[in-house]
């Protein structure tokens, strides 16, 4: 694809069309724009239908780069200007026959992002986002953060050299605030929830002409996460597993696995027949209680060891729900004892350290095959997106070690009670 590409010129432009309202269906030019200006609803980027279905196939995806632009035809950012980023994507999706065993469950695997330049899939939405803000001719780029994004766009926006400003509540992990910061970024805490952060980043995007990746340039930050379920069936042989569990924050992430499996389908690299559920902490989960009561509330003071998760007002919350029940899929909220479990749980079992958003999809694995949601002959996908290297504080009571002195004496005891 990539040669062939070159030779004709096409890697400086994109197959997208435009942006469409996903409610009433105006159409908009490529722009910085997140919502319709009729109806309020979002919009998406959509994408010239026979161009990429002369340019998408097995064949040019297997020829492509080992990252999310082997998926180019589908992406809103020209394949020229996309390389020169951080490059994320192709991840393992690891066979997990341990966890699987100890379940009771025919077969988990695990979608690992926390090997991303940045350790979590938020690179992926970064890569076509931030990107589009330099083509828009915007003086900077930025985000509001739970502390992944931050990361994510900082190290983007180093590579590009552009300025970036990330606004994060007061009072997250530092090793999150630490790495926006070593990238360059100006980091401006802000005092109250990731809520008030947004709300934020919403006056200053279009005052100071700055592109918030997740903000003002929404639709494109979409694109970018919607490569992770392109991966997962490409990695099964082009088949999607029976369900894929997501962890659910606003529910961007959700929705743009969605996206990616619907358009597969469109174009014949998939049966579009995956069941897509969602988790979220108990102490912040308006989108999973939304799936019982039908409605979604914000929850105004989240309290959870998920902090990536803690967003009370999720802005994706009732697309997330529609395209769960669409696909027959779950949405769970297990608890913060639960979601540590889960995360002691993938690293003792697998080997695979992740944060407490990870934990809390591993949490629901077990919880929806203790109740028979989750069947035993299933093959379940759980996407990890972070690494449990950048929130580790909550997890210092679990740690244990044997303090010896420097005889051999001592060090034996240890291990003749280990073995």
């Amino acid at each position: 694809m990539t040669s062939a590409a070159c030779a004709k010129g096409e890697v400086s432009k994109t197959l997208a069309s435009g942006l469409y309202c996903k409610s009433c269906g105006k159409r908009f030019e490529l722009s910085v724009r997140s919502a319709c200006d009729e109806c309020f609803a979002p919009v998406e980027v959509r994408y010239d239908e026979a161009s990429v279905a002369e340019r998408l196939t097995k064949q040019s995806v297997s020829h492509g780069p080992q990252n999310i632009w082997r998926y180019w035809p589908l992406l809103p950012v020209s394949l020229s200007e996309g390389i020169k980023g951080t490059n994320p994507g192709m991840t393992p999706l690891r066979e997990c026959q341990n966890l699987a065993s100890e379940l009771g469950v025919k077969r988990v695997l695990v979608k690992d992002d926390t090997v991303n330049p940045t350790y979590s899939f938020k690179d992926r939405p970064v890569a076509t986002s931030l990107p589009k803000a330099i083509e828009f001719g915007l003086k900077g780029v930025g985000c509001a953060s739970t502390g992944n994004l931050a990361g994510a766009t900082a190290a983007s926006a180093a590579k590009y050299r552009v300025p970036c400003y990330v606004l994060i509540p007061q009072g997250l992990e530092k090793n999150k605030v630490l790495s926006a910061s070593a990238y360059g970024a100006t980091v401006i805490e802000v005092k109250g929830t990731y809520d008030t952060a947004n709300r934020l980043a919403n006056l200053i995007a279009d005052r100071y002409s700055v592109g918030f990746v997740n903000v003002n340039l929404r639709p494109y930050y979409v694109e970018g996460s919607k490569t992770l379920a392109m991966e997962v069936v490409e990695q099964l042989g082009w088949q999607e597993p029976d369900r894929m569990i997501v962890p659910m924050g606003s529910g961007a992430l959700l929705t743009a696995v969605g996206k990616g499996i619907s358009e597969l389908s469109m174009y014949g690299l998939s049966s579009g027949s995956c069941m897509i559920s969602g988790t979220q902490p108990e102490g912040c989960s308006p989108i999973s209680s939304a799936y019982e009561t039908g409605e979604v509330l914000p929850v105004e003071k989240p309290k959870t060891v998920a902090e990536s998760l803690a967003i009370g007002d999720p802005a994706s919350g009732d697309e997330a729900l529609g395209v769960i029940r669409g696909s027959g899929g779950f949405a769970d909220a297990p608890t913060d004892s639960e979601i540590v479990e889960g995360q002691l749980l993938l690293a003792r079992e697998e080997g695979i350290f992740t944060e407490p958003a990870g934990g809390t999809v591993i949490a629901s694995l077990r919880r929806k095959i203790d109740d028979g949601t989750i069947r035993r002959d299933e093959t379940v996908v759980c996407l990890i997106t972070g690494n449990g290297l950048k929130v580790p504080s909550h997890l210092e009571s679990s740690i244990r070690t044997s303090v010896v002195g420097p005889d051999l004496r001592e060090v034996e005891q240890v291990f003749r009670s280990g073995l």
